[in-house]
């Protein structure tokens, strides 16, 4: 076989990739890193900084995370997250937008200050 020339060879980033047998392993492996990270940064004395989505996919990874605070202590009180996808002129009180999302998923279960609750607003074209 022709081999490709450089670029070719190299222009998709080698990400790793991890496949899991069902999502509830995949959420719980997921909320693990995040509660590892946050962990880390409250041992050094830093914010950890989150970027979180809306959406069916990361429901079971914000379950997971509920229960670790609840169950084993996990504290929000150093984490800062940036929710990336509420819409402008959309109410944060209305039924779909991004801020109801997380409240009911995973704000209003948790010890985070919500003044570290950033939300950016797109407006639509």
């Amino acid at each position: 076989m022709a081999r490709l020339n450089l670029l070719e060879e190299t222009r998709y980033e080698k990400l790793p990739v991890s496949v899991y047998s069902n999502q509830q392993e995949a959420s719980v492996a997921v909320a693990n890193r995040i509660a590892d990270l946050i962990r880390a940064k409250q041992a050094k004395g830093e914010k950890a900084v989150l970027g979180l989505a809306t959406g069916v996919t990361p429901i079971g990874v914000y379950a997971e995370l509920v229960r670790q605070h609840k169950e084993a202590g996990l504290s929000f009180k150093n984490v800062i997250t940036f929710n990336l996808d509420e819409y402008y002129p959309m109410k944060p009180t209305a039924a779909q937008s991004y801020v109801t999302f997380m409240y009911e998923n995973l704000f209003s279960h948790i010890d985070i200050d919500k003044a570290n609750v950033m939300v950016h607003w797109i407006k639509k074209p």
